[in-house]
């Protein structure tokens, strides 16, 4: 009997891993849009942050693992009194701004919130400062964290693209942990070797799946996966700057790596066939794409695909108030991805549930003209059980050219209708928004709801001379970027 033996010879790290690293390490940014963006979704994110501390369900995650642990120039988390290490700040960083499913979103293939990486820049970006000011050393300015910030939001935004990890029941805070220990090793000045060896690490560790977004498994998990993601790319860039040993066929080797064991069409009984081995598609170089074309959540702490039907059932209200009792079918005409994500029926177990449904986030606002987080607390739920009403008699239909136009890279459009129909056989109009205040094509009129919104924040935290200190320094793109990262924070404590 004879056996073949392959030679064991170590191979050159995955070409997808070469490409995202000599961008975060060599890219320059030149795109003036793409930093006017990345203030605004400092801004937001941070904004979002303040408003989760109003939650107890969110504030019981925060602190140290041992308590009373004292971290030498540790890292602050806004709108606290915390100074944590780096891995568990970039935990509660992460944790707070995702909270309320009301920090930005990128919308393609994979979905997502790239301003989920803030946790892990900020936790770095400080840390790193304040060692480098006992020293005696210059420390980061917020121009290094917006640079992050647009280096994270391409990662994870054109890697989700045209790869759809949800199809194989991924979920995508696994670009997160990619993006995010990318950017944190380049603030802990990594190498290309070191870089390399970090984003090996990233793919190769253990993912997330997407039990925790879809019913009947909905639940508080989906607020804190990216927290947790962020937290992990800090620690992994954090292994790789001290010399351990990448792996350079983390996506690509036979049987065992990324591409074989989680992102194919697998049979567990025989040897995967070339024909259903699949590898990511980049459809696009690395530049500043995402960050310029990012979506924002204004209006609604909603789950984006909700966004525009929240809006038309807001414009509905007036139409439909004194006549619920009289409503005989309400029909949503939306996209596919909403149709799968968070179209459910049934009973709802928690706000994690609610916030992801779309019948809910369409009976909230048409009920009582607007839509906020509290909205979807149990005592909220319970105390208003015409929204169980009404979510029965919805009906959710897909129409194909929402469905087109959401995948269009010209328009990426997140269109919906709301029609409503009563007993008598009268109806009203059906109100259709293709197009979110958060979108680009409408950032004119949405960088002013971005700053009420913001100050609306600023204000659950801060007294009203801090809150104007910050608005007026997150306003002033000259002089944010030229602060340095330790001011800056300090400005977010209590």
């Amino acid at each position: 009997m004879t056996t073949t033996v392959e030679a064991n010879r170590r191979p050159d790290y995955d070409p997808e891993l070469q490409r995202i690293a000599d961008y975060v390490l060599d890219y320059r940014i030149d795109s003036e849009a793409a930093w006017e963006t990345a203030r605004l979704c400092l801004m937001d994110s941070l904004g979002c942050a303040l408003l989760a501390l109003r939650f107890p369900e969110c504030t019981k995650h925060l602190g140290p693992l041992v308590e009373g642990t004292l971290v030498p120039q540790g890292a602050r988390v806004p709108g606290t009194s915390l100074r944590l290490d780096p891995v568990k700040a970039a935990w509660d960083i992460g944790c707070l701004v995702r909270w309320l499913d009301y920090n930005d979103t990128w919308l393609a293939a994979e979905w997502g919130h790239p301003s989920d990486n803030l946790g892990a820049i900020l936790a770095v970006a400080d840390h790193l400062s304040q060692r480098r000011l006992v020293r005696g050393e210059a420390p980061l300015v917020m121009r290094d964290v917006l640079d992050a910030m647009i280096r994270a939001h391409e990662v994870q935004g054109v890697l989700a693209l045209e790869n759809a990890f949800n199809r194989v029941g991924l979920d995508h805070v696994v670009l997160v942990k990619v993006a995010s220990t990318a950017v944190a090793a380049r603030l802990m000045g990594a190498d290309r070797e070191q870089m390399l060896a970090a984003l090996s690490h990233a793919w190769v560790d253990g993912q997330s799946l997407r039990t925790y977004r879809h019913a009947p498994n909905a639940g508080s998990r989906k607020s804190w996966a990216a927290g947790d993601a962020a937290s992990r790319g800090v620690r992994l860039a954090d292994i790789a700057r001290r010399g351990e040993m990448g792996i350079p066929g983390a996506l690509s080797a036979p049987q065992w790596g990324f591409y074989d064991v989680l992102f194919s069409k697998t049979n567990r009984d025989q040897a995967l066939k070339p024909e259903d081995a699949r590898r990511f598609s980049l459809p696009r170089e690395f530049g500043s794409y995402v960050m310029e074309r990012v979506l924002f959540k204004l209006s609604f702490p909603a789950e984006f695909h909700a966004q525009t039907a929240c809006e038309a059932a807001v414009a509905l209200h007036p139409q439909v108030k004194g006549r619920f009792e009289e409503i005989e079918r309400i029909v949503i005409t939306t996209q596919e991805s909403a149709i799968r994500i968070i179209s459910k029926s049934g009973a709802l177990a928690n706000p994690a549930d609610r916030d992801h449904c779309l019948q809910y986030m369409v009976a909230v606002p048409l009920i009582f003209g607007e839509l906020s987080a509290e909205h979807y607390e149990d005592a909220f739920h319970a105390a208003h059980p015409l929204i169980d009403e009404l979510r029965e008699r919805m009906e959710v239909v897909e129409e194909p050219r929402y469905s087109r136009d959401y995948l269009d890279p010209d328009k990426r459009s997140i269109a919906n209708a709301v029609q409503v129909f009563f007993a008598d056989g009268s109806a009203t109009q059906p109100v259709a928004v293709e197009y979110p205040i958060g979108h680009r094509r409408r950032r004119a009129e949405g960088v002013p709801a971005l700053e009420a919104k913001f100050r609306h924040h600023l204000a659950t935290r801060f007294p009203p001379r801090r809150c104007e200190q910050l608005m007026a320094l997150c306003r002033d793109q000259e002089q944010l970027e030229a602060m340095s990262v330790p001011h800056f924070m300090d400005l977010w404590m209590i």
